[in-house]
């Protein structure tokens, strides 16, 4: 079985650690290479002189100890949670914004999933991890990602993943590879959930509903359609709370999608802001 390789980005918060802990939790069953992730930046004062070069080196200096040190912590304490054998860690500190620390490491170390923190949005200050979450979801189309509420506590068990879907296009295998690997690992059933009206479906529509249920053949999985609350994230959030073994909800994400375009609602972006349950966003290569 390969590894799966898997970015925790942190800024040291709770919140980080939280989503950390939950990494660990979701991928209990499997090999894998994590690497603790700390970008940071040294404030360009936009003054060239010589002086402010000395200053920013030695800032630089100070802030890249300061994250090293920080990070050895942080590994430490994750070593002291985590005794799976099968389990290995890397510490990155990186100079960059977080965006390109993340998009290099994902190409580097051929990351399988970015697993981080959100804040919800009831938070008037955006702060690091809710906005930046968001972020990551948009610009790493290459790489699954996973956002971890804030609040959420794994049980340690995962009984049922929620796939909220227009059918809108066929599915490949490596495009539910990231779900399907999660669903088997934790024996889950799939639920998938078609949010909107069936009677005006589209032969394209019909047959990737069928595409799909021969590629699940394996799991345990079902169908399910629902009405449309006043969005599409407001349906989401209502089936999460009226179903409380659900544990995971995902959606593919494709610029247009069907959603955006019933609805002219951003779906994704609600939802990271307003899912009590982890949000895995899997992109779809164009």
């Amino acid at each position: 079985m390969k590894k799966k390789r898997i970015i925790l980005p942190t800024d040291f918060s709770e919140n980080a650690w939280n989503a950390a802990i939950y990494a660990l939790e979701l991928f209990k069953h499997v090999p894998c290479d994590f690497f603790l992730l700390n970008s940071y930046q040294v404030g360009a004062s936009g003054l060239s002189t010589k002086m402010a070069g000395a200053n920013d080196t030695r800032l630089y200096n100070l802030m890249k100890e300061q994250s090293e040190r920080d990070l050895q912590r942080e590994l430490e304490r994750i070593k002291r949670v985590d005794k799976n054998p099968e389990h290995t860690f890397t510490s990155k500190s990186i100079i960059d914004t977080l965006v390109n620390a993340i998009g290099k490491t994902v190409y580097q170390e051929e990351i399988d999933y970015i697993i981080m923190g959100t804040k919800g949005a009831s938070g008037l200050k955006e702060v690091f991890m809710g906005s930046n979450t968001y972020t990551i979801i948009k610009e790493m189309d290459f790489c699954p990602v996973i956002a971890v509420p804030e609040d959420y506590r794994p049980d340690g068990k995962l009984d049922s993943i929620l796939l909220a879907t227009g059918y809108e296009h066929l599915f490949e295998n490596y495009e539910l590879k990231p779900l399907l690997s999660i669903v088997e690992s934790f024996n889950a059933k799939l639920w998938i959930a078609h949010v909107g009206d069936v009677e005006g479906f589209t032969s394209e529509q019909k047959s990737s509903k069928n595409k799909l249920e021969t590629r699940l053949k394996s799991i345990n999985y079902e169908f399910v359609e629902v009405e449309k609350d006043v969005s599409v994230n407001n349906t989401i959030q209502r089936l999460i709370k009226e179903d409380s073994n659900i544990d995971m909800v995902a959606m593919i994400n494709q610029d247009h999608s069907f959603f955006e375009r019933l609805t002219r609602e951003p779906v994704i972006k609600k939802v990271t802001f307003n899912s009590t349950v982890p949000f895995l966003v899997i992109h779809l290569f164009e």
